[in-house]
This record gives C-alpha cells, structure tokens and sequence, in this order.
C-alpha cells in the first residue's frame, strides 16, 4: 500500500516576518522623524516668545535615548514572562500616542495650557519608554518563530528594513511636507506617522499569536520545522537575573554593544549637519543641498546590505561548519574591523584632502555598510545564549548599548565638537571611533554564541546545520 504523500509545510513564519520587518521601519520611521522635524518645532515654539536654538533640540534627543535605553530590561521581562504579543501590542500603542502628542509642541490646550520646550523633553522621555519595548519583543518572536539556523537571516532582514526607513523618512518628510508635494505641516505628518503605528497594532492582533503551536494558519510540517533542535517547552519560572547578569558572554556582548552605539550615533543625529559645515561649497545651489542630504542619509540606506549579508554569512557559515560560535563572532569582528579602518582613512582624507567630498563620504557611507554587517549575528547572539530569556537577554544589550552612546554622545562627541570644531574636531573624533571599534573586535573574542545562559534547547554546533 502506497504511503500518504508527505504534508507540504505552510510559511506562515514569513508572515510574522513581515509583520515584524514593518515595525521595525515603524520603529526608526517615528525615531528619525525628529530630526526632520526639529528645525520647525523650534520656529514654532520661537514663534510663541521662546529663545530655542537647534542645538538644544539635542536635550530632546538626548530624553529619548536614555528612556529607550533604561527601560529595555523591563520591557524585554514582560516579552519573556507575558509574551511578546501583549507586550508589542502595549508598546507600539503607547508610543503611538506620545508620537501624536508630539505635534501639539508649541500649541496651546484646554486644561493642559501650552506644551513648551520642557514638556517636549518629557514626551519624547515617554516616547523612548515605548520604543523601549520593540527590538528586545521582536528578537523573542523570531526566537518563537524560527528555527536556529535562520535566526541571522531574519534578524538581517529586520535590521535592514530598519535602516531602510531611517536612511528613506528625510525623504519621506520631504515628499509629506513640501508646499510642492503633499504640502501637509509638520504636526499633521506627525499624527500620520501615528496613524501609521496605529494600522500596524490592528494587523498585528489580528495575526500574531505567541508561538506557532498557538496559530491556526501553520501546520505540522511547519511547526516541525520551526521546532527543529529545540527541547519540550518547559514551565517559566521567571527570569533567572542573577545568572543572566553574572555571565561574561553577556557582559561581553553588552560591552560591545556600546562600541556600536559610540561610533554609530555620530551617522544618526552629526552626520547631516558636519557634512554641511565641513563643505559648505556643496549646499549653496538647490541640487547640492539635496545631494548632501541623500549622502547623510547614505550610511543607513547602504547598512541595509551589511545587515542581509551579514545575516546570511552567519547562518551560512554555521550551516557548513557546525561551528556556532564562530560563525557570530568572525563577522562581528569583520564588521568591527572594517568599519575601524574606515574612520582612520576618512580622517586622513580630511587631513589631507579637505575639500574631497566624495571620498569623505564614500568611506562614512562604507563605514556604516561594514558596521552593519555585525548587527544580525549580534542580535541572533541574544538569541543563542538566551533562548527562552531572549527578549531579556536582547533588553539588557541594547540598553547598556544605547547607555553607553547616550553618555558617550554627551560627554565625548558633543564636548569634543563644542570644543574643536571644524576639521580638528572630525580629525580627533575619527581617530577616537576607529580606536574604539578596534577595541570592539577584541571584545568580540569574548562572545561565545554555543555557549548559553540558561539551556533550554539543544546547542550542539550541529545545530544550525
């Protein structure tokens, strides 16, 4: 008697991929709509009588960035402990509503009164609380819903949606407010950026469940394949923070999780403003001005490629070696290398060709492709030594991470270009990120992706194969 024909796997694990690949461009889309946005915020509170620079907009930046960081952890516990679909769904909402509150800057309310500049830096505080939650929850997702020798190519494909909306919302905020284009005003593409959030929680909900078993739409041949390596679920006794915390593998990981942020925030809130001082000749005519602005914007669009390849080179190296703990490590240590390399030449060129626009930014922009190639395997990392704590694993990186370059942002980058501005400024901040990204191939030495916290699921390095 012939055998039943074996069941074709459904792909509804790519689904959730979309899903999650949409809240991460939602994530930078709302984050880096603040720096389009800043100069018209601070005209709009002059207007009201105030006496507001652009430059102290970097307070407000600054509020963000130390709430998204400290509140990582615990937003990564409530993924771990309650699962990530109620967590996202919360954080996503939450934020959505600090987003729209955003555009009231400068008005006057009912029983509110006027929302200042003070009030500005506690929403965007209350702001960074939610966005707190969004990558410790999707990284435990992509834990639930996919196997372990696709771990890198999902995070690869988050991180490179990610990029790709913070390198394309300048544009996007250009094409929403130009009086030429869609001509709408700077709070009304604020609430839409909202509105955008909102539409996601709606799909999300109507989607998403915790883990495949729990999903109508994946059948056994996928749940099989998703499930592949791992051991029975066991009861959650709670987050094991005492272990978590005293283990070198983390605090390695969070070490060198601060010499991205370090380096890399200077792309993110200097970049679009050095570029205009450093060549003023190239912004005096319209195309200029928009050619600068495609180049600052650069490093990010052209991330998106070092986050699929270096995704993809993860897993395809573990897949052919078996070697897990390599397999991370190489590419975050040839990430970190290369993108030290480009600091150190982009300063020589400035030192030596000053006016050479292009090949200034054409070694910043490879700099931002080289240290991008190490975030998938970094991120899978969290997700190889923390398993079933993945999300508070992935908390605890990114908030020492994003510490690290709040801290670093004020007290190196912004004293230094306070101090020594112009070209000696670039000259010794270039030189001090190369250093530190060298130091962070060390640090790389120290992360052993075989080795996790807590076991829960098999990590012989066969796994991935």
């Amino acid at each position: 008697m012939n055998s039943p024909p074996a069941q074709e796997p459904t792909r509804f694990r790519y689904v959730i991929l979309a899903l999650l690949c949409l809240l991460a461009m939602i994530t930078y889309m709302d984050r880096a709509a603040n720096g389009s946005a800043k100069a018209a915020i601070m005209k709009d509170l002059n207007d009201q009588g105030s006496s507001y620079t652009e430059d102290d907009f970097f307070w407000v930046l600054m509020a963000f960035q130390f709430a998204y960081a400290i509140f990582e952890i615990p937003s990564g516990w409530l993924g771990d402990t309650r699962g990530p679909r109620s967590t996202l769904l919360r954080v996503v909402l939450w934020w959505t509503v600090f987003v729209a509150l955003t555009g009231f800057t400068g008005m006057t309310l009912p029983v509110v009164g006027f929302v200042g500049f003070t009030a500005l830096i506690v929403i965007q505080f209350l702001f960074g609380v939610g966005e707190a939650g969004a990558f410790p929850n999707i990284s435990k997702s992509l834990y639930n819903w996919f196997p372990a020798s696709d771990r890198g190519f999902a995070k690869s494909a988050i991180w490179m949606s990610a990029r790709f909306m913070g390198g394309m919302t300048p544009l996007v905020w250009v094409l929403i407010t130009d009086p030429e284009v869609a001509g709408l005003g700077w709070r009304q593409a604020m609430w839409l950026f909202a509105s955008a959030a909102a539409v996601w929680c709606v799909a999300f909900f109507l989607l998403f469940t915790n883990k495949p078993n729990d999903h109508a739409q994946v059948n056994e041949a996928e749940r099989a394949i998703i499930d592949a390596g791992r051991s029975p679920p066991a009861a959650h006794a709670g987050v094991p923070f005492a272990k978590l915390f005293a283990s070198r593998n983390l605090l390695a990981l969070c070490g060198m999780y601060v010499v991205t942020n370090f380096c890399w925030y200077f792309l993110m809130y200097f970049l679009p403003g050095e570029l205009k001082s450093q060549f003023p000749e190239a912004s005096k005519t319209l195309g200029g001005r928009i050619f600068v602005a495609l180049l600052s914007g650069a490093p990010l669009l052209v991330g998106m490629g070092g986050c699929y390849l270096g995704g993809v080179m993860s897993d395809r190296y573990i897949r052919r070696t078996g070697d897990r703990k390599w397999g991370r490590r190489l590419i975050g240590m040839i990430g970190y290398g290369g993108a030290g390399l480009c600091y150190f030449l982009a300063a020589g060129v400035k030192l030596t060709d000053p006016n050479n626009l292009l090949l200034f930014a054409g070694l910043v922009i490879l700099m931002g492709f080289m240290n991008d190639l190490m975030m998938a395997p970094s991120w899978a990392v969290c997700q190889d030594i923390g398993q079933k704590y993945a999300a508070t694993v992935a908390g605890t990186m990114n908030m020492v991470g994003n510490l690290g370059g709040a801290f670093t942002g004020i007290f190196v980058t912004g004293w230094i270009r306070k101090h020594y501005p112009g070209t000696d400024g670039i000259l010794i901040l270039f030189t001090i990120y190369g250093v530190v990204y060298f130091i962070g191939v060390g640090l790389w030495m120290f992360i052993d992706a075989s080795k996790p916290i807590v076991p829960d699921e098999p990590q012989a390095d066969t796994a991935a194969s």
